[in-house]
């Protein structure tokens, strides 16, 4: 996901421009951090107290340089408008968010208002749309069946969360002036994949496959997630 966001990054902006970035859900900073060391200002968002801790840890162990160009803020995605002015960033991420909010566009309308014109907004969602993927590809016949007729499925935290469509995402970008320039999938062959599994050794073919699949049909249609990228407009 990292090389589609610098894709879409080095293809709206002048190369070496420090932007403005607003990572919304940041969780540990990973993005956030990797975004300060290529030279952006970066502020985070994160209302989870460990998250944010990690993130403080993180930042912490950074150099001087970098951690002047990131500013952390405990709080809520919903409330961008509480803390920040409209049009204030270039970019806008929101990564792994939607799943956890009951109703989603008010979020996304108040992403896309952070936007300046021409600004880039970067999504990541669960694919409703293959939501029988996993389970199918794992042998779990009755879950297969089961997510054919819903956008709700339990995540490997054991919550219960929801996944979006295309489809939907991309008419709701479309009404809050932002519309979908380009989307990819992400974790089409490596759903699977148990979360403590070791690197392999394979690491760069496996992450050169995954990145041609996740821009090609059909493969990036059933992927686990999708990244979606719209541009305010």
């Amino acid at each position: 996901m990292a090389r589609q966001l610098d894709e879409q990054i080095a293809g709206r902006f002048p190369v070496g421009q420090r932007l403005r970035v607003l990572d919304v859900g940041m969780g540990q900073g990973t993005q956030a951090l990797r975004l300060a060391r290529l030279g952006h200002q970066v502020t985070g968002v994160e209302q989870d107290a460990t998250m944010i801790a990690a993130a403080r840890e993180a930042l912490a162990a950074q150099p001087e340089g970098i951690r002047e160009r990131v500013r952390l803020v405990e709080g809520d995605g919903r409330d961008t408008g509480v803390h920040f002015l409209p049009g204030g960033f270039d970019v806008v991420l929101c990564h792994g968010v939607l799943m956890y909010v009951d109703e989603p566009d008010p979020l996304l309308a108040g992403l896309a208002r952070m936007l300046a014109p021409g600004g880039l907004l970067s999504l990541l969602v669960r694919n409703g749309d293959a939501l029988a993927m996993r389970a199918g590809l794992s042998g779990d016949w009755p879950d297969a069946l089961a997510a054919f007729d819903t956008l709700s499925y339990r995540n490997r935290l054991g919550l219960d969360v929801r996944a979006d469509r295309l489809a939907s995402v991309s008419a709701t970008l479309a009404g809050i002036a932002a519309p979908l320039h380009a989307w990819y999938g992400v974790r089409v062959f490596t759903d699977t994949a148990a979360d403590d599994a070791p690197v392999p050794e394979d690491l760069e073919p496996l992450l050169a496959a995954e990145e041609r699949a996740g821009r090609t049909d059909p493969y990036r249609g059933v992927a686990a997630l999708l990244h979606l990228c719209g541009v305010r407009g």
